[in-house]
């Protein structure tokens, strides 16, 4: 697995990178927003508009379904690509000497497909929760 440890250590640095520089970029843009209708703000506007809400509603944020169901569905593919080549490539856990071109495909099939399959049931639960709720 050395093979990775370069690409992504360099992805890691250029995404740290690029969000420092849109998070400097977006907060000059809130400062010209906030300078831009601060001359039009009256507090009047505001007074006795804000409560904090004592009821709380679920209104079918599914995101957090979905990342669970993602990384359900790739930890069972990398399980299930392990025993594959366990089962099926000669001599993979005693001595090394496999085809690496084999388990690599085996590994990225089964985590693509397995990750696929999380995403698909958790599109499915998702619409039998909105089903459910147009019904009732």
């Amino acid at each position: 697995m050395d093979f990775i440890t370069i690409p992504l250590v360099v992805g890691m640095i250029t995404l740290g990178i690029y969000k420092l520089f849109d998070l400097f970029v977006r907060k000059k843009e809130r400062l010209a927003i906030i300078e831009k209708i601060g001359d039009k703000f009256d507090s009047s506007m505001i007074e006795n508009k804000f409560s904090f809400p004592l009821n709380f509603k679920f209104e079918g944020g599914f995101g957090t379904l979905k990342v669970a169901c993602l990384l359900l569905g790739v930890g069972l593919g990398l399980l299930v690509g392990y025993f594959i080549c366990y089962g099926t490539i000669p001599g993979y856990y005693n001595n090394g000497d496999y085809s690496y071109r084999t388990s690599e495909v085996i590994y990225g099939a089964s985590t693509l497909l397995f990750g696929g399959l999380g995403l698909l049931i958790a599109f499915l639960i998702e619409m039998k929760y909105r089903k459910d709720k147009k019904e009732h």
